[in-house]
């Protein structure tokens, strides 16, 4: 199983719709990749432990049985999911992919 995270740094002048992202972003994400996409989560960060600014402000983890999945999931469907992003933030983000372990 493997995990695509995109996050998003808290950077000056940065500006994230949350809503946007949760009713309309990801629902759109979802609604293309259809079985392909096992689950996918949100993080609205709000702040570090320790009570400073968090290095982040949100972050999407998408789940998929494999990296085979992924690509065939957004296959046909990138344009319009990065047309889309102009929609809800001016940050541009970080991907990575991982092994789910635990």
């Amino acid at each position: 199983m493997i995990k695509y995270s995109v996050l998003y740094p808290n950077t000056e002048n940065g500006k994230f719709d949350h809503d946007y992202y949760r009713d309309v972003h990801l629902p759109l994400i979802k609604k293309r990749m259809g079985s392909y996409l096992l689950s996918y989560s949100i993080d609205k960060i709000i702040t570090t432990p320790e009570g400073t600014p968090a290095p982040y402000i949100a972050a999407c983890h998408l789940i998929c049985h494999s990296v085979d999945d992924l690509q065939k999931g957004m296959a046909g469907h990138v344009d319009e999911i990065v047309g889309d992003i102009a929609n809800f933030t001016n940050i541009t983000s970080v991907k990575w992919i991982s092994e789910v372990v635990a």
